[in-house]
């Protein structure tokens, strides 16, 4: 039985083709702040270069930190003071990416059937949002900020996937026990790794990514469905 579910959120909890969907949120993203004089193409490079910081980040600052620094070295400090026209925009206009995504009317049912069995339920998406995008996406998917325990968003995570030390700091900040952990993503390379902090992963197939070519058979896996039928074998909720 596991107490807790952590859940990524794009091509997981949100249906997505991952390419798409950057497409569609950059497109918006540059309409938004063109106005403050941000080209296009070196917006992207510099929202790219921010990303890779955060990736890299070691633990050591926050990844809102290390992204803002990033993007600093490519527009002056001056930049900074843009920051809130950033934020509306995760807030407003990039909503209107939700058009190239689907929804799974089962992934709401999962996160309420685990609250109703006492589970505790965790938004595990790789931290390289601000909260408020974090939120606008959850919302695309029939979520609501108040149905999870936890978010991780780049506020508040020091770490990104594919790194472990992104699990083993969601654990160690909630004093969960990694072995009643289930990760329940659709990334055979970035979800993966949280089976090297204990945690045991379940890997969504229908948006599956699998960059290495592993395949899903290492792993229990399917769609809600699946996973639903799953999680009443294990106890972790009640049968209908």
């Amino acid at each position: 039985m596991f107490d807790t579910v952590l859940f990524d959120l794009d091509g997981s909890l949100l249906p997505m083709d991952q390419d798409v969907f950057t497409k569609s949120y950059f497109k918006e993203l540059c309409r938004r702040v063109a106005p403050l004089g941000y080209e296009g193409e070196k917006l992207i490079a510099s929202v790219w270069k921010g990303t890779a910081a955060m990736v890299k980040n070691d633990g050591s600052r926050p990844n809102e930190e290390a992204f803002w620094e990033s993007f600093a070295a490519d527009w002056g400090e001056a930049a900074l003071a843009d920051r809130p026209v950033f934020d509306d925009f995760y807030a407003t206009d990039f909503n209107k990416a939700a058009a190239v995504c689907g929804k799974d009317p089962l992934a709401a049912e999962t996160v309420a059937r685990l609250k109703a069995a006492g589970r505790r339920v965790i938004l595990a998406s790789n931290p390289i949002f601000p909260r408020v995008g974090q939120e606008s996406r959850m919302r695309w998917a029939g979520l609501d900020p108040a149905d999870f325990d936890y978010i991780t968003t780049y506020e508040n995570s020091s770490y990104c996937k594919p790194n472990p030390g992104y699990f083993r700091e969601i654990a160690e900040k909630l004093g969960l026990d990694p072995a009643r952990c289930l990760m329940v993503g659709n990334d055979t390379g970035e979800d993966a790794p949280a089976e090297q902090v204990g945690m045991t992963l379940f890997l969504l197939t229908p948006c599956m990514i699998d960059r290495a070519g592993t395949g899903p058979a290492p792993w229990p896996h399917g769609d809600f469905a699946d996973l639903l039928r799953w999680l009443e074998e294990k106890g972790t909720i009640g049968r209908k």
